[in-house]
């Protein structure tokens, strides 16, 4: 009897040395969030309101410990110079922690592709829209006397003169071309001349001229970001709702007519990351 009690003991302690790692691994399942690739969509040209609402999703993703990498699915022809440079130091910092990738959808043009060159890795389609690094601006007037208007000096009314706004753009444009130099690193496959030319390329010769590191998919862009995590058994979200925004509202950044046409200018003046197709409409 005493030899039964015995054994019967030893199963039950081999039994529950194999049945406690199963609840507790269970346990541990339940209480540690699955891990999280987190979407951050971005249709829109880079302004104040879109700026501020895609810094909020960065924001989540850096705040939140279960997004575990972010994917920016990117088609935005640029915008203005300091809301570009917001967003591009937002990803600075979310990269400190997490890794962020870029999948080009339509356009990443001008401050679009300054975007994404400060993610850890970008992928387009063949026939995504690429490149465009420059800067543009409205020339100030010319000083002229007004003479129902009077102003304490010579550049209150224009702000500037045009060489040093000329000089300004000159340096925006050689910290857009330095980021694209950090940004792409040893993967860039071209010369400084071609990447001021202000072209557009394809996806397919942006590929062969390192502006971007592969052809694909959105699926491909969230298989990437998992393994840049390390992470498994993961799920995709969206991160506008998880960070509370409201369903997607556009304002007008581009110049309205009375018939409804938009142009392809910002209606306000100021230094643009900005991809402009046509001049029609413009004046």
């Amino acid at each position: 009897m005493d030899e039964q009690k015995v054994g019967m003991f030893s199963k039950g302690r081999w039994l529950l040395l194999i049945v406690l790692p199963l609840v507790m691994g269970i346990l541990l399942s339940i209480a540690v969030p699955q891990p999280i690739i987190g979407l951050i969509y971005f249709n829109d040209a880079i302004y104040d309101f879109s700026a501020k609402e895609l810094i909020t999703q960065l924001t989540y993703a850096r705040d939140h410990p279960e997004v575990r990498a972010v994917v920016i699915v990117l088609n935005s022809p640029g915008g203005t110079v300091v809301d570009t440079e917001a967003v591009y130091m937002e990803i600075a910092r979310l990269r400190e922690k997490k890794p962020v990738i870029t999948l080009i959808e339509g356009m990443a043009a001008s401050g679009g592709y300054y975007v994404a060159v400060g993610t850890d890795y970008i992928i387009a389609k063949p026939s995504s829209e690429v490149g465009n690094v420059g800067v543009l601006t409205y020339l100030p007037d010319i000083p002229s006397v007004e003479e129902d208007l009077y102003s304490t000096g010579p550049y209150k009314l224009w702000g500037s003169p045009r060489d040093t706004v000329i000089r300004e753009l000159e340096m925006i444009k050689q910290g857009f071309l330095q980021a694209v130099l950090l940004g792409r690193g040893k993967a860039l496959k071209t010369d400084e001349q071609t990447i001021l030319r202000g072209q557009i390329w394809l996806g397919s010769e942006a590929l062969r001229m390192g502006l971007v590191d592969q052809l694909g998919s959105l699926s491909h862009a969230i298989e990437k970001a998992a393994a840049m995590a390390r992470v498994s058994h993961y799920r995709s979200e969206d991160l506008r709702p998880l960070s509370g925004l409201p369903e997607i509202s556009y304002l007008p950044f581009f110049v309205e007519y009375p018939d409804g046409r938009l142009t392809s200018y910002p209606r306000k003046p100021g230094i643009y990351l900005l991809y402009i197709p046509t001049m029609e409409g413009a004046r």
